[in-house]
């Protein structure tokens, strides 16, 4: 395999939702040989599979679908015998510690909607065979083709009901839900489970920022294909990979902005406000001096803030201030890793 330290870049493109196979279905479309993941999977140790591939359509746009068919009944596993699985095989290390972080993920959503632990969790359809052999295939692929980085889409869902192993539930089921609680989800209204729990599982995992990528290139781009046809959209997984042309050392996240421009407010009045923004867990706030109508001096106050913290600083905007109105945007910012440390002056 390559190196894992190569610097590559992935957007991943959730038109139509995700799944494991269709993840696993986009990487051999971008490059992973399908014998090199055929021979990474034995490592597995388990033997009650078969994998194959082939090359499909979805509206006219061509594709690779992954199919794992077990052989194995229904079987429900505990995260401990994912863990015995994992352990026994003779996987790389690393693609071990990034299978399991996928699965442990699971257990604790599973664990908070069933109000339980992850240790008693039972993976019903996500501890088959074939869901474990797309998660650990996944990760193989994301290795082999170097990939450091991922941003990924909103992510989108259907709407309806499915039958899971505890009867009918509605879409997105919760433990996806669960595990989207600060992911941007783009509902449509397709009466179709398009985001699975193990599609949830790994982009919540290995994705490093959900929006558009930023200075980013691909040169290579893979389409793994679903096992439904879909009427409205092609049932899709698009992924663009590229060289991360990104500043070395920096991260990316988003940020919301909101913006009020006041010129009938006591300027002293912005020190207390700045302090309940402050409080409400604004990211910065600052002033600036503007012209506004009449050539009347004004304000322009600026917050920055998570978009979970949103509502609660305009409240306070629009009811501290003498604003009328506040602007919102989001933004993607490129920003140094910080960190705190006590240190000696002596």
């Amino acid at each position: 395999m390559p190196d894992p330290t190569t610097k590559r870049r992935a957007y991943i493109d959730c038109f139509a939702g995700a799944s494991g196979d269709m993840f696993l279905g986009a990487l051999v479309d971008a490059g992973v040989p399908f014998e090199t993941l055929e021979s990474e999977l034995s490592k597995l140790g388990m033997s009650d599979y078969t994998l194959s591939h082939s090359t499909t359509t979805k509206h006219g746009i061509t594709a690779t679908k992954v199919d794992v068919l077990a052989q194995e009944g229904h079987v429900h596993r505990h995260l401990s015998d994912i863990v015995d699985i994992l352990n026994a095989s003779s996987l790389d290390q690393d693609v071990k510690n990034r299978a399991l972080a996928v699965f442990t993920r699971l257990a604790e959503a599973e664990a908070n909607v069933h109000g339980t632990t992850i240790e008693k969790v039972h993976f019903h359809e996500v501890g088959a065979v074939d869901a474990i052999v797309d998660i650990v295939g996944t990760v193989i692929g994301i290795k082999h083709l170097g990939i450091g980085h991922i941003d990924c889409s909103a992510l989108s869902v259907g709407t309806g009901s499915t039958k899971g192993a505890h009867g009918a539930m509605p879409i997105p089921v919760p433990a996806v839900v669960a595990m989207c609680a600060d992911v941007p989800l783009r509902r449509t209204e397709i009466p179709k489970e398009l985001l699975t729990p193990t599609g949830a599982a790994l982009l919540t995992t290995f994705a490093d920022s959900f929006g558009e990528p930023t200075t980013f290139t691909g040169d290579t781009v893979g389409y793994g294909a679903g096992t439904r046809d879909l009427d409205e959209i092609p049932n899709l997984l698009r992924i663009e990979i590229g060289d991360d042309t990104s500043l070395a050392g920096t991260e990316t996240d988003e940020v919301v902005v909101l913006e009020t421009n006041i010129d009938d407010m006591n300027p002293e009045w912005f020190g207390y406000v700045g302090d309940r923004l402050w409080e409400a867990g604004a990211k910065d706030v600052y002033v600036a001096p503007v012209q506004m109508k009449k050539g009347r001096p004004g304000s322009l106050l600026t917050v920055l803030c998570d978009a979970s913290n949103t509502d609660a600083i305009k409240r306070i905007l629009l009811g501290e201030t003498t604003t009328l109105g506040v602007r919102q945007t989001t933004m993607t910012r490129t920003i140094l890793p910080r960190r705190h440390a006590t240190v000696s002056t002596d």
